[in-house]
């Protein structure tokens, strides 16, 4: 067999992962404490591609695939099960601060460690159909972990959606809407890095060259989010405390009478809205609370209530319909004057959410309006 293309595919992509291993190990970042968590999420990523770069490294330089198949899917699923570990902990260490402990490292190197020593008991003392059986029953474990970890970091990112989207009237989670295209893209790629250790070696080299733009994407993402990283950790480490205050709020907590309160709120809010206070750029339920001089926590629990949306969904709403008043009122304003005038730092975000909601552009709305 021609192994001409397989080798070619293998260093392109083994080139390609050690320069992005080593621009997530040394980069430089600002000299600000707050980044301290991106570059520890960066250089666990940066561990991960090292730890996969010596897999390719070896398939490249030895062709173990072809002079040793077991040894070979012994460190295939080996490596791609430390792999999943590292490369879900960086990326949930971003939205959770908390999340790396040492109890939390050393259980999962546990669950390593007893993966591997049985993978190579299969391989070296089972034969025939029982060994068939036994891989079987490791890729299901791995496709299995692999999942696992993958359903906690979505459960992560949602968590910080929802944070993002009821204490800000920005959309914020736009930041890190990548980490759940990455996650989705990591199980569809985890589920053939499974597959390829029994993949006919004829094939094997289009997989490869299938996980180039999954790394490029990794390495762009990560480089983009450094711009945004200080806006979203600001947010996560102020706001945390207090969302978790909104989810775990017990009865004692609230007001006696709520309706009667909520009457006061809906009162405040009237008037706060008629002043059309919702178009100041960047507004937060905190600075609203205090405008309102009420407890944030039972101000949101009145928006969810009264109308069921977040905070972001209700503030967006509002400088919709300011914005769609604007266009009728004022023709010889421009799109980009009006979006700011309502409200919207990014005309861009102005011009995609008006679509959504209209079915088409402001200027044409405006034209079939006046």
């Amino acid at each position: 067999m021609d192994n001409t293309i397989y080798e070619y595919a293998l260093g392109t992509a083994l080139v390609l992962m050690l320069f992005f291993a080593i621009y997530f190990l040394t980069a430089k970042t600002p000299d600000k404490p707050i980044f301290g968590n991106y570059i520890r999420s960066r250089r666990i990523m940066g561990a991960a591609l090292l730890l996969l770069s010596a897999n390719y490294s070896v398939h490249l330089f030895l062709g173990i695939r072809f002079i040793h198949p077991h040894a070979a899917i012994f460190m295939n699923l080996s490596t791609y099960f430390l792999s999943y570990w590292l490369f879900s902990s960086a990326l949930t260490a971003l939205l959770d601060r908390f999340y790396l402990t040492r109890q939390r490292f050393s259980r999962h190197i546990l669950y390593w460690l007893s993966f591997t020593v049985l993978s190579g008991f299969i391989l070296l003392a089972l034969r025939g159909t029982a060994r068939y059986i036994g891989l079987l029953f490791m890729a299901l474990w791995l496709l299995t972990y692999g999942i696992y970890l993958s359903r906690k970091l979505i459960k992560t990112y949602h968590r910080a959606v929802r944070l993002f989207d009821d204490t800000h009237s920005e959309h914020i989670a736009a930041y890190i809407q990548w980490m759940s295209i990455f996650t989705w893209w990591a199980v569809i790629y985890g589920v053939s890095c499974g597959l390829l250790t029994f993949l006919p070696d004829k094939y094997v080299f289009l997989w490869i060259l299938s996980s180039i733009p999954f790394y490029i994407y990794l390495y762009c993402s990560y480089m983009n989010y450094l711009l945004f990283y200080e806006q979203v950790e600001s947010i996560l480490e102020k706001e945390t405390p207090a969302g978790m205050e909104e989810i775990s709020t017990t009865t004692e907590e609230q007001p006696h009478d709520i309706p009667a309160y909520h009457a006061v709120i809906e009162k405040d809010l009237t008037v706060w809205v008629d002043m059309n206070g919702y178009t100041k750029p960047g507004l937060s339920i905190e600075e609203l609370a205090g405008a309102l001089k009420t407890n944030r926590t039972y101000l949101s629990a009145y928006i969810k209530s009264t109308y069921h949306i977040s905070f972001r969904e209700w503030i967006t709403g509002l400088r919709l319909q300011y914005a769609k008043q604007m266009l009728i009122e004022h023709p010889e304003l421009t799109i980009a004057g009006i979006s700011e005038t309502a409200g919207f730092l990014s005309q861009s975000y102005f011009m995609k959410i008006f679509k959504e909601k209209e079915g088409c552009s402001p200027a044409r709305w405006r034209k079939t309006h006046i």
